[in-house]
This record gives structure tokens, sequence and C-alpha cells, in this order.
């Protein structure tokens, strides 16, 4: 699905007359939610969206539907086509927050930290531009402006800042990192693959596929792990492989120097 983000909703606007959430014409519903009318008529049309109560051949639209446009614009920004949000929809809630949270939850989620230049600086010694940038470009550091930023993986950071403390120059660090997240974004889609193969096709393709959601959604929560596990376990067994290798041909090469 891509990136999973999460954009920050419209509280709904206090409309003059009106309690917020109550009786709003559609023209209002655009204003409180920072919708176009003919996106909300096109949701409607759709079915994505209930009417609105009819009064005096004005239609009135209220808190439910509010929650209803900001959940759908949420769910565009996942990565959900409009189509697929109204299957999901249509399933109820529960199978809604069921199927959503399966894909957009991560594997093993960490808080992020936020740090100021000056914290960066103790910890890695002075960070020149193109230095900062390249980890701006990586995701490992998000600029907030006057001078913070965010980590949203304060162990990925950590584990720089102790091959920074070995000697290894942070560009280098960097560099490797790219190289390997690049090895991971190669993974990953093999694993969504292996997903799409044997979990989603056969449920899409199937007359009562919707009703097989929840079955799949639990599917995926619980594979998702056996991924992590696996590419762990292969990564483990061939970094020791590559050591061992490495360090017996420069063992080699330090011998027949001593010849």
């Amino acid at each position: 699905m891509g990136i999973i983000t999460h954009m920050p909703q419209p509280r709904l606007r206090a409309v003059e007359g009106e309690t917020p959430g109550d009786r709003l014409t559609i023209e209002q519903l655009a204003h409180a939610t920072g919708m176009t009318v003919r996106n909300i008529r096109n949701h409607q049309s759709r079915g994505l969206l209930p009417p609105p109560d009819v009064v005096a051949r004005t239609g009135y639209y209220g808190s439910d539907h509010v929650e209803r446009l900001n959940l759908i614009r949420e769910m565009q920004a996942e990565g959900f086509n409009l189509n697929a949000i109204k299957r999901l929809l249509a399933g109820g809630d529960d199978q809604l927050v069921a199927f959503r949270r399966a894909i957009t939850t991560p594997l093993d989620a960490e808080s992020p930290e936020i740090l100021t230049v000056a914290e960066l600086s103790e910890r890695f010694g002075p960070i020149d531009p193109r230095t900062a940038a390249k980890a701006e470009q990586l995701g490992i550091l998000l600029p907030l402006g006057v001078g913070r930023y965010e980590v949203p993986s304060p162990s990925l950071l950590r584990a720089a800042e102790l091959a920074v403390e070995r000697g290894i120059d942070m560009r280098d660090a960097l560099e490797a990192v790219e190289r390997v997240k690049r090895h991971c974004e190669s993974i990953a889609r093999a694993f969504v693959r292996l997903f799409l193969e044997e979990l989603w096709k056969p449920v899409r393709s199937s007359p009562d596929g919707e009703r097989r959601w929840p079955e799949i959604a639990e599917a995926i929560e619980a594979l998702k792990p056996v991924s992590s596990q696996t590419v762990t376990a292969l990564f483990n067994q061939t970094m020791t492989a590559e050591i061992e290798s490495a360090f017996a041909r420069e063992l080699e090469k330090m011998a027949k120097r001593k010849r």
C-alpha cells in the first residue's frame, strides 16, 4: 500500500446558529471537513456517504457524516481506492477496523523521539549539511523546523551512533543504510507478493470473498512477524558466513605478506 500516512483530520467547525455536528447543509459540511461539495456529492452517489435528512427539500448532515468523510480521506491517504473503501465500509465497522489494522500496523512500532541539533551534535559530533540531508532523505531524521528533528526509529539512530563510536564515518554508515534499505524494500515486496498470491487473490475471486476478509486480516497479522523472523534468521546465518569468509581472506593475505 505504500507508505502508511495518517493525515490530520479537521475538527468540525462551528456554524453560526447551529450546534457543531447538527443539521449542516452540504455547503456547511464541505466547509467543516475541508472538502468540496462536488466530492461530497460524488461520495454520496457512490454509496460511500449515507444520505442526509431532508427537511423542506433541504438536506441536512450531522456528525456521523463528518466522521465518515474523515475516514474516507484517511483511507485514501493510506492507499485505498474508492471501490475498496466502499467494500470495506459495507462490511461494517468491526471488519473495517480489523482489516485496516492488519495491513497498517507496523511489525514493531517504536515511539519516535524529538532531538535538537545540539543533542544530535553531542551524540555524533558536528553534522555537516550534506550528511544531515542524506539522513533526512533516508527518513532517519525528519526536520521539524527551529533546529529540531523527529527520529521515527530511535533504535536505528542508536545503531548509527554505535557505529560512529567504533570509528565508522557517518557518511559511510549512511551509504550502507541506503543500500540495506533498498534490499529491505525488495524483501518486503517479495513477502507482499506472496501474501497477494496465496492469500488475497483466492479470496478476491471467490463469490463470498468479502465475507472472508476477517480471515485474511487474521492471516496477515499472523504472517507479518513470521516474515520478520525469517529475515532475521537468514541474515544471522548469512552475516556469520560473510564475516568468516572475509576475515579468512584477510588472514591469508597477512600470512602471505609475512612469508
